[in-house]
């Protein structure tokens, strides 16, 4: 026999089981809630759970973008860095170019400096020579009219006389020590 059948015949009821019109009418109620939920709550928690999906898979996207952009920017940045660092060889190898041919310059200037410097040195000095040898042979010429005027004993007053003589004697000299000197 069923629980139905026992029941229906009013035995024993079972205290586990109830009655029948309160499962009907639980059923009832139980379908009106499930379709309330089903109608109202159930599209609201899918929204919310569609929000959180689409939230979640737009931070991933988001994230995926900000990688991407990130790599980009990183690959921007290195390229730009040797760049930057071809630029900085250039322009320390066009550094050393100007420095070495500054460096020329100066020493062909030194150079031509010092060439002006000994060639207006040796200018001078053979001046100064010519200078000491003029005012040489001018005393030389007055030491020899005062000793040839003591020895001859005549004065030796005519300027013209006595620079023939000074100027004949002196061109012996140079005469006789020029070959010697070489």
């Amino acid at each position: 026999m069923s629980t139905f059948a026992v029941l229906a015949a009013g035995d024993n009821p079972n205290p586990l089981l109830p009655p029948g019109y309160d499962i009907f009418w639980s059923a009832v109620c139980f379908v009106l809630v499930g379709l309330l939920f089903w109608k109202f709550v159930l599209p609201i928690f899918q929204r919310v759970l569609d929000e959180r999906t689409d939230k979640i898979e737009g931070g991933i996207a988001r994230a995926e973008k900000a990688q991407q952009e990130a790599k980009e920017t990183l690959e921007q940045y290195q390229a730009q860095l040797a760049e930057a660092r071809a630029e900085a060889a250039r322009i320390r190898d066009d550094a050393r170019a100007e420095g070495d041919q500054i460096i020329e310059e100066m020493r062909t200037r030194a150079q031509e400096e010092s060439a002006r410097i000994v060639a207006q040195g040796q200018a001078q000095l053979d001046a100064q020579r010519a200078q000491i040898v003029a005012e040489l042979r001018a005393d030389l010429g007055r030491m020899s009219i005062d000793l040839a005027s003591r020895v001859i004993g005549e004065s030796l007053e005519d300027e013209a006389r006595r620079r023939g003589t000074v100027d004949r004697f002196l061109d012996e000299l140079d005469s006789v020590s020029a070959p010697a000197s070489k």
